[in-house]
């Protein structure tokens, strides 16, 4: 803080004045001997401000009348702190705030500006989004911090975006902002500019006319046939008819994950079928009691979910994990279900799977594919999981081997349900099976447990009354 300090003293009939003497930003220790009648003018960011009268002398060592002057000081160090702490977030005047990037989860360092979901001059709410990132697991929006008016965006679509940063302006009170103008106005002025005149027109014509003639008459050298391709040489699509997008964060994320689950574990699929005919009867018998009292339909992941549990319990090695040279042995059942979205594959986590019920796991498992499809899905709702569920069903899937998905250390796979002829009781019947796989780590997991694991969901599928008896 500068300051100027201006003395006039009258000691008899002489006088004497001191003036344009700077005073330091520090206050040094000693003290400042000030008498009635002094004017202390301080520089301050905002002004000027005088203090007068001070009615105490002060001397080297003494405290007398001491809190004026730390008051004044205290005040001009907390107005100072008070800018420097409203500066990041309003102008000058407090109209403009600014819209940052919110904290995005511990493990995500930065995101992708991927679309604005507003314009310059548009009206927002508070807590609107304006824009959205996207991340290597999930899509967070940016919201307006106060109703107003966009101002400006300080970012492009495309950038990188670390949490914290700036992303738009945003007027409380929308003066200066001009108003989002409409397309239908670029339309308007390119069909109102003027046409050329059609004198003009046709006196190029003839003008074209002259100078095409001279080259009319130099006889044309006679065309080379074109060369001919050999048998062997691919015939390739121009590359006008080929298109170069840049990979989505969410994308290049998936990518690089299930590359690693290849190049790190020893990935072997052993393959079951599973008769659906009890399961399918079950549901059938109770689907309309099920959505009376639960308000949820009962499908069929329920049933998978359960068995999977029971399996697991009955296999915990496919429950545990690598780590290093130790084996993790997990005494809890977190079911991951992968779910595919427009934008890219995620997988959210049944948490405590093993003490849900049916109707538990159904409402869950409906919550977090809504989520998953509607981008709001959290960090959190995909983290962890010891082991996952891939239903290639839905889509038709008749067979597949699934990848694992890191740090798990096995994965099954369901797959559509097609009714075909079976041997019962030595009669051939139509049955609705369903082909069902598990891929897993065979560092850790043997065949044997492996096709235990299997048998066990199997049994448990074809027979839901196990659940009941635990046998």
């Amino acid at each position: 803080m500068l300051g100027a300090l201006r003395r006039k003293v009258a000691i008899g009939g002489s006088s004497a004045s001191v003036s344009g003497k700077a005073i330091r930003p520090i206050i040094s220790a000693s003290r400042v001997s000030v008498n009635v009648g002094e004017e202390i003018l301080l520089l301050q960011p905002r002004g000027i401000a005088h203090v007068r009268n001070f009615s105490h002398l002060i001397l080297p060592g003494c405290s007398v009348g001491l809190a004026k002057t730390r008051d004044v000081f205290s005040s001009i160090q907390s107005e100072t702190i008070m800018q420097k702490s409203c500066r990041a977030f309003s102008s000058g005047d407090g109209d403009l705030v600014d819209a940052v990037v919110p904290f995005m989860g511990e493990s995500i360092s930065d995101g992708t500006l991927a679309t604005f979901l507003k314009k310059p001059g548009d009206s927002v709410a508070a807590d609107e989004p304006i824009a959205q990132i996207e991340t290597d697991k999930v899509t967070i929006d940016v919201v307006s911090p106060q109703a107003g008016v966009i101002q400006e965006y300080v970012a492009k679509e495309g950038d990188t975006v670390e949490a914290g940063a700036k992303i738009a302006v945003i007027s409380k009170s929308g003066v200066g902002v001009a108003p989002a103008a409409p397309a239908e106005k670029k339309s308007e002025k390119a069909a109102s500019k003027p046409s050329p005149p059609a004198e003009s027109v046709k006196e190029d014509k003839p003008k074209a006319k002259v100078e095409a003639s001279p080259a009319a008459e130099k006889p044309k050298p006679p065309s080379s046939p074109p060369p001919k391709r050999t048998a062997t040489e691919p015939v390739l699509p121009p590359k006008e008819r080929e298109r170069r997008v840049p990979m989505t964060r969410l994308r290049k994320r998936v990518a690089t994950r299930l590359k690693d689950s290849q190049n790190t574990f020893a990935m072997l699929t052993t393959f079951n079928e599973v008769d659906m005919t009890n399961l399918m009867k079950l549901r059938s018998d109770y689907k309309d009691a099920f959505v009376e009292k639960h308000g949820v339909k009962l499908g069929f992941m329920s049933g998978f979910v359960k068995a999977a549990v029971s399996a697991l319990q009955h296999q915990p090695i496919v429950n545990a994990v690598i780590d290093g040279d130790d084996i993790i042995y997990r005494d809890y059942v977190d079911i991951s279900i992968a779910v595919g979205t427009p934008k890219g594959l995620v997988v959210p986590v049944v948490r405590d799977a093993d003490k849900m019920n049916f109707a538990e796991i159904e409402k869950t498992i409906n919550n977090l594919a809504k989520k998953a499809n509607d981008g709001t899905i959290s960090i959190d709702e995909m983290a962890g999981g010891s082991f996952t569920i891939s239903n290639g069903g839905v889509y038709g899937s008749l067979l597949s081997t699934p990848i694992i998905n890191p740090p798990q250390s096995a994965i099954l796979g369901m797959h559509s349900i097609v009714s075909r002829p079976m041997v019962v009781g030595g009669n051939v019947v139509p049955r609705p099976m369903m082909y069902i796989a598990l891929t897993y780590d065979h560092r850790l997991i043997d065949g044997r447990e492996a096709v235990f694991f299997l048998r066990r969901i199997k049994d448990v599928v074809e027979d839901p009354r196990r659940l009941l008896l635990d046998v």
